[in-house]
């Protein structure tokens, strides 16, 4: 059964009943004043810093858990501004949560501020406090972790350290080279101060992408600082850079310049098969073919097979977007194949690697983004098998399951049976889809569904990504790969993680 569905009805119907139950009436956010979508998109111009962005932070840093959300919510009855806010918890996270022992755990607080910005920007208009109001909370108890490990604080730059503007970048790549973090650090905020933002991401782009620690957290940061300045501003830059610049030299032990670690293996390889790649690369012509031959190879191939089928398809003239087709399609297939904290950063790093190969404007580094991303997805399978079973799905022969009704009841059948049968709620997203209704629908009510029943930074990192890549991919994989998400969305069942009634309750006071 199908029939047209309109958007505003049913994010109304969803709002006050019905088998996602909950999503919940939100009109209490009416109390602020509402973020349009102009507001949240990128306009780095209308952002300076001033004066009151500074104790802004320090309120954030400051101010008990159990206090945050009433204080900020008073700053925005008195005009504060959602970019204010979004920079401000950027720089208390980077400001008081160490990127170590690894670029993951609690500085997840840091890692998951474009996730919410990102969800912030799909939602309606009235919904967009919300996310942020979940990263406040999410950040006081990061915080609050770094505090029980050792209480590191970011220190002041070494000024006397600082290269000047014409020696910062040969500087900072020299460093980063030699995993050398006082002199990477005393460099970066030389390019922070003299450089622009484009022209430094140049450089992260292929420094976050090129080793394999910490499961693709690195390349993750990388893109969600660079997607968090466009929208706050640049002149944010110094403190975000300076502690970007550190997480990614996090190492184990022995320098990683002076060893062969397989963590590194794939970047020194990749950067010789770079270099047989035919110079019109980019020209090539579509082919579903190679997207399944690709798809194969990362089922069962390792990380050398899977750069070299690259190499082989972009030489016999397959379009580049048919190797992100599968490149996406194999990552939503491991999430099929074990929904886990493994597979869902396959999911996200994936996600970061595609948003630098398109943010990018270097030729080459464009071609190491496409091949490091087909050596991590093995590794991200390798990953898997250590850590329990991996179910043998496929993505491209999922079979679709019909909802017993269409429209709005169809998106409510799907999400109560995520919370029963993940496979089935998956094949019915995919019925549902391949029916013709509007994936907008069923987005937007994930998305809600994240903000009532998300309570980890890996439910807005997961879905933040996912989400968004549904439009990544070509249409013959869209579905399939929206569908596959259905293996790790919140289900309506899911208990509710209480963010709302203390955003409302905050808005009361």
């Amino acid at each position: 059964m199908s029939f047209p569905l309109d958007r505003r009805r049913f994010l109304r119907s969803a709002a006050t009943g019905g088998a996602l139950a909950g999503l919940g009436d939100l009109a209490f956010l009416s109390r602020l004043r509402p973020v349009s979508a102009e507001e949240a998109r990128l306009d780095p111009d209308v952002v300076r810093l001033r004066p009151e962005i500074e104790p802004l932070v320090r309120l954030i840093e400051q101010a008990p858990r159990d206090r945050l959300l009433e204080e900020v919510a008073g700053r925005l009855r008195q005009g504060t501004g959602y970019r204010e806010v979004l920079a401000a918890l950027l720089l208390a996270g980077v400001r008081n949560v160490e990127p170590r022992p690894s670029v993951g755990h609690k500085f997840h607080a840091v890692l998951v501020v474009n996730s919410a910005h990102l969800a912030s920007l799909g939602s309606p208009d009235s919904d967009r406090w919300l996310p942020i109001f979940w990263a406040l909370d999410y950040f006081k108890s990061s915080q609050a972790e770094d505090d029980r490990e050792r209480g590191w604080t970011m220190a002041p730059v070494d000024e006397s350290a600082v290269p000047p503007a014409r020696k910062a970048r040969e500087a900072f790549l020299g460093a980063m080279g030699r995993w050398d973090e006082p002199a990477a650090d005393a460099a970066v905020a030389s390019l922070a101060r003299t450089a622009g933002l484009n022209e430094t991401y140049e450089l992260f782009f292929r420094l976050g992408a090129r080793d394999f620690r910490s499961i693709g957290h690195k390349a993750i940061f990388v893109a969600n600082s660079y997607r968090t300045l466009q929208c706050i501003g640049y002149q944010h830059a110094e403190p975000v850079l300076r502690s970007l610049a550190y997480a990614l030299l996090m190492h184990e032990d022995g320098n990683p310049a002076e060893r062969d670690a397989p963590a590194d293996r794939p970047w020194r390889q990749n950067q010789e098969r770079a270099g047989r790649i035919r110079e019109d690369w980019r020209g090539g012509d579509p082919d579903p073919g190679a997207t399944a031959e690709l798809l194969d190879v990362l089922r069962s191939g390792t990380e050398e097979d899977a750069p070299e089928a690259v190499v082989d398809l972009l030489n016999r003239g397959v379009a580049p977007q048919s190797i992100w087709d599968a490149l996406l399609g194999g990552a939503g297939e491991l999430i099929m194949r074990q929904p886990g904290i493994a597979s869902l950063h396959a999911a996200t790093s994936t996600n970061a690697l595609h948003f630098a190969y398109q943010a990018s404007h270097d030729d080459e580094t464009r071609r190491l983004l496409m091949l490091q991303n087909a050596a991590f997805l093995p590794m991200f399978h390798e990953e898997m098998t250590r850590r329990g079973e991996v179910r043998d799905l496929r993505i491209d022969i999922l079979e679709p399951e019909s909802t017993a009704e269409g429209g709005a009841g169809a998106i409510e059948e799907i999400f109560a049976e995520a919370g029963r049968d993940r496979t089935a709620a998956a094949r019915k997203a995919l019925a549902y889809l391949q029916a013709g209704q509007d994936p907008r629908d069923l987005i937007d009510a994930a998305r809600r569904l994240v903000f009532l029943k998300g309570n980890d930074s890996h439910d807005y990192k997961y879905s933040s990504a996912a989400l968004e890549d549904y439009d990544h991919a070509s249409p013959a994989w869209r579905d399939r790969y929206l569908a596959s998400s259905l293996f790790l969305l919140p289900a309506s069942g899911d208990e509710d993680n209480g963010l709302v009634e203390r955003t409302r309750a905050a808005l009361r006071a």
